[in-house]
């Protein structure tokens, strides 16, 4: 691994995959490496630069968990008490714990539902009315279920215990004192360079920018940060098992968010990781558990994998909704070179697909979202959301599928899961999110 080969396979691939621009920042065997290539806006031309910041989306949320942890460490928030006491508007804060929100287990919905920011981004207002009792998808503690709203709460619980700010909180505690200049897609004007996201649109052969992250500001705890990575992977350094007693973090709260939580959860996080500790995902690299999170915004993909135990870290941020597939294809590379990254491929769909259940099609629904499966022409599944179809379920003997986007042919695993109690298909798992069949 050096600097000229990891500059070449990031300029080819970022090329292939109509990238416009993109970084890419290595920590191996005691050596750093950055590299970056392309604009930061095909309507400018403006260059990637070395500090230029992406918006990562989701990889908000670990910075969002550190410093929740911060809270904890200082003895300000307990990670087991039911939350009802520091947040009396949290309605499901009588069953729900930090430790829950935290690790995705808390059984709230995963997405805000559309047009509800009408509380700006007043958090208290929004909790209120959205994360009630009555709200929950799951009962506390029982199922992995990937929850955005789970981290709008988180970032409320920031503001009650500190009286800043969530954005005022994020910088002055954590970001700072790491030297990293905060960025945020909204709230404030960029302090910093910050790329534009893209769409490739291959039907059309364009690449059409995209000027403004769609964002509501209530959602800005799960979503709101612009990094570049060397500032992920100078983060990832926290957690090293080498590192001194790091700051703002001490030694025993970088490892606690590391340890995974899901010993004990009937359903995991399946098509997304292996595990998942307090704000980081786990991925089992085979001889090393690899902490991580990927990070989508509007025309950006971001992606973060490090090894504590070996002080190994990888970080991509891309300004186009391709550049998953330009980490999927970096990936086996940086493997190559010995770095271990924890993603696999996604194993092929049979090329004799078996018979679907006679109980796969049906309704299913996470908070406002709900899921339609229905027979397909040919005898397959078809997935609707929104009203519309999605995507072909490309599906395996043992209720897995591929999920096969309808136009970009874009592919992510999911399944079907069994009712211990029925024993009939229950839930209907993508992206992370498990839906209840109704």
């Amino acid at each position: 691994m050096d600097h000229d080969s990891l500059h070449s396979t990031l300029t080819e691939l970022a090329a292939r995959h109509r990238v416009p621009g993109a970084q890419l920042a290595v920590i191996h065997e005691g050596q750093q490496f950055l590299v970056h290539t392309g604009v930061c806006d095909t309507a400018s031309g403006a260059p990637v630069e070395r500090h230029t910041a992406f918006p990562v989306g989701s990889l908000t949320k670990p910075f969002t968990a550190a410093l929740a942890m911060i809270l904890v460490a200082d003895g300000d928030v307990d990670l087991d008490e039911p939350l009802s006491g520091q947040l009396p508007e949290f309605g499901a804060g009588e069953l729900v714990t930090l430790r829950q929100l935290l690790s995705h287990t808390s059984g709230l919905p995963s997405d805000v539902p559309e047009g509800s920011g009408e509380a700006g981004g007043d958090r208290a207002r929004w909790v209120a009315r959205h994360c009630r009792t009555a709200d929950l998808t799951h009962p506390p503690g029982t199922v992995f279920s990937y929850s955005n709203i789970g981290y709008v709460v988180v970032g409320r619980l920031i503001e009650a215990v500190t009286g800043m700010s969530w954005q005022e909180a994020t910088s002055a505690i954590l970001l700072e004192p790491l030297g990293t200049r905060p960025a945020f897609v909204v709230g404030a004007p960029a302090t910093r360079p910050v790329a534009t996201g893209h769409a490739v649109q291959a039907v059309r052969d364009r690449v059409v920018p995209i000027p403004e992250q769609d964002l509501p500001e209530v959602e800005m705890p799960n979503g709101a940060l612009a990094l570049s990575a060397e500032d992920l992977v100078g983060f990832a350094r926290l957690y090293f098992a080498g590192c001194p007693d790091p700051q703002p973090l001490d030694r025993a709260t970088a490892d606690d968010m590391c340890f995974d939580q899901l010993s004990s959860i009937a359903i995991g996080p399946y098509g997304m990781a292996d595990g998942w500790g307090l704000g980081w995902a786990r991925f089992d690299d085979g001889a090393a558990d690899v902490y991580g999170h990927n990070g989508t915004g509007d025309g950006t993909s971001c992606h973060l994998r490090f090894d504590p135990a070996n002080g190994s870290a990888v970080a991509l941020t891309a300004n186009a909704n391709t550049g998953a597939q330009l980490w999927d294809a970096l990936v086996p590379r940086l493997r190559a070179m010995g770095l271990a990254v924890g993603d696999r491929p996604a194993p092929e769909p049979p090329t004799t697909p078996p018979p679907v259940p006679d109980d796969c099609p049906g309704r299913y629904t996470n908070g406002d979202t709900e899921f339609v499966v229905q027979p397909g022409a040919d005898g397959g599944l078809l997935l609707s959301f929104g009203g519309a179809p999605h995507s072909e379920l490309l599906c395996y003997p043992d209720l897995r599928f591929t999920m096969r986007e309808l136009g970009s042919g874009a592919r992510s695993p999911g399944r079907f899961v069994t009712d211990p109690v029925t024993g009939r298909i229950g839930y209907l798992q993508i992206t992370g999110r498990l839906a209840p069949r109704r």
